[in-house]
């Protein structure tokens, strides 16, 4: 039985399940390969079967922007499955990853047949544009600096480990940061040393731990003015 069954469409029943799978297909990818290109014609969606990927464009100068990863039980490329135009953004494997492919015409039949199906779709476009809308924000209104310690904040949020404490795994590495908030390795560097000597992260061999999110989130609320 497809690994379907514990992703994205759990809610399916089994039969569902054994239709969804007629006519989808495993497919492997190393890290680093690319799954498509924005404005790629194609309209599958994919769920991430094993391991992550990262969605990403480039600048006019060809620097990489990281728009956001997709782990291991989430999916992406509904937006082409939905309105049928190409590609947004370009996808790429963040390590040796599985996913599975399901033709645009299967996946809206089970969105039309399923309603919590297609409500967990609408959720998670919700949450694409609420993301959008914060980077805009952020972009427009926040320094470099400034920026590098939303971002940090916004991952801290997503992995807490107690009250005060979280705990980011695999450990985010420079040139990452710096391409989630269009800014320099340099810089992102510069901004997570000075972090660490105000005791707000430390970084350990497989993670990032950031001791104090409050006062994170206080520097971030300051500059924003909330």
């Amino acid at each position: 039985m497809m690994l379907l069954a514990d992703l994205s469409v759990a809610d399916l029943s089994v039969a569902d399940l054994v239709e969804l799978e007629k006519n989808s297909r495993y497919r492997r990818f190393s890290a680093g390969e690319q799954i498509f290109d924005r404005h790629a014609p194609t309209n599958d969606v994919f769920f991430v079967v094993r391991s992550r990927v990262r969605v990403v464009n480039y600048s006019l100068s060809g620097r990489e922007i990281t728009l956001d990863d997709i782990l291991m039980g989430g999916h992406f490329g509904d937006l082409a499955a939905i309105d049928g135009k190409p590609r947004s953004a370009s996808v790429m494997a963040a390590t040796d990853c599985v996913i599975v492919a399901v033709p645009a015409k299967d996946f809206l039949r089970a969105l039309e047949k399923h309603p919590g199906m297609a409500l967990k779709v609408m959720r998670n476009l919700s949450h694409l544009l609420r993301s959008s809308t914060e980077r805009i924000m952020g972009l427009s209104t926040l320094g470099a600096n400034n920026r590098v310690h939303a971002e940090l904040l916004r991952q801290a949020k997503a992995n807490m480990n107690g009250e005060n404490q979280a705990v980011l795994t695999p450990n985010p590495v420079h040139g990452e940061l710096a391409s989630r908030v269009s800014t320099t390795r340099e810089t992102a560097a510069r901004v997570m040393n000075d972090l660490a000597r105000k005791g707000i992260v430390k970084r350990t061999k497989d993670a990032l731990v950031v001791r104090d999110v409050d006062r994170l989130s206080h520097m971030v609320e300051e500059v924003r003015g909330e």
